[in-house]
């Protein structure tokens, strides 16, 4: 099979590696399209290696079809993404969206996954009920997305607005501003340009903060909170370390959550893609969200896509042809 490999200088290379061997509990897919993620271009870089007993191969999300059936699925790996055939364990597949091309379909499941788990399940973000019985609509919660225009912030915008949330952003241009708004934020603002601090306070504050820079925002983050609000930490693109006011924390009787998904265990991988099908597929199937692709690049070009990520300034995903 066609694989992209990391070369021991940090260069994606592309290969021809035997077809990997399903075990216990695992299945087969042949692979369609493979998103493309920041964690892969750290990974490519040396900074994030693969768990345990995972592919070293870069590619954290696929979709195809399961050569046992045929079904047309999308899977959330540990790692080997960049490849024609994937093994991975059954409990870590769902089916594919209907409402998605295979060909789109591989740049979902992911960032779905993502904004579910750290949104809903670790940040408490509830679908907002209307008024009813003529009694006044509840103020809805404020999430504020870091990171608008990027993959999972141009579906976590569209998640959490879609729920009921009024929805606050930064991206990094004036042009991106009106991108983001019409997925649905409420406000967005230039982070080169602006105090965002001091403009997320002037806006109310946040209930939830779906966070991917990291320590240098960590002080921030907790003034821009709301009292009871959750910091959830999902990156650390500006560095893993910062200050903590923990007066301020204690204040607000906030809390930090970090997470990641990778290193889970497929079992916790599976409750996590179970609740994303239940939300997330008839979201798209009613077109209240969409999939922003950015661009399709051939597998062979996988170092060409990793370089739209690292340049940034790109709106949504891009995804790997793999299939050709």
């Amino acid at each position: 099979m066609r694989a992209i490999t990391i070369t021991d200088d940090h260069r994606l290379e592309l290969a021809d590696l035997p077809e990997p061997v399903a075990g216990e509990g695992e299945i087969l897919i042949d692979v369609v399209a493979a998103g493309v993620n920041r964690a892969d271009v750290a990974q490519a870089a040396g900074h994030y290696p693969p768990p345990p007993g995972a592919s070293d191969l870069p590619g954290l999300e696929v979709s195809g079809r399961r050569r046992d059936t045929g079904e047309p699925v999308v899977a959330l790996l540990a790692g080997g993404g960049y490849a024609e055939v994937v093994a991975v364990p059954e409990a870590q597949v769902v089916p594919a969206p209907p409402a998605l091309s295979l060909a789109d379909a591989g740049g979902i499941i992911e960032v779905a996954a993502t904004v579910v788990s750290n949104l809903v399940i670790e940040g408490g973000l509830r679908a907002e009920p209307a008024g009813g019985d003529g009694g006044a609509a509840p103020e809805p919660q404020t999430v504020l997305v870091h990171g608008g225009t990027g993959g999972i912030g141009t579906f976590a915008i569209q998640f959490a607005s879609s729920l009921g949330a009024r929805v606050l952003t930064t991206v990094g241009s004036d042009e991106a501003v009106a991108e983001v708004r019409r997925l649905g934020a409420a406000e967005a603002w230039n982070r080169r340009t602006t105090d965002v601090a001091a403009a997320v306070r002037d806006a109310g504050g946040a209930d939830i903060i779906l966070d991917i820079v990291g320590g240098p925002a960590l002080r921030d983050n907790v003034a821009m909170l709301r009292e009871f609000g959750r910091l959830v930490i999902i990156g650390t693109l500006g560095g893993a370390t910062g200050e903590l006011d923990v007066a301020a924390l204690m204040g607000k009787r906030a809390r930090v959550i970090g997470t990641t998904v990778r290193s889970r265990a497929p079992h916790d991988k599976q409750r996590i893609l179970e609740r994303t099908a239940e939300l997330v597929w008839p979201l798209l199937e009613n077109g209240e969200i969409s999939l922003p692709v950015h661009a399709r690049v051939p597998l062979a070009d996988a170092a060409r896509a990793h370089e739209m990520l690292r340049a940034g300034g790109h709106l949504g995903k891009v995804i790997l042809d793999v299939a050709g």
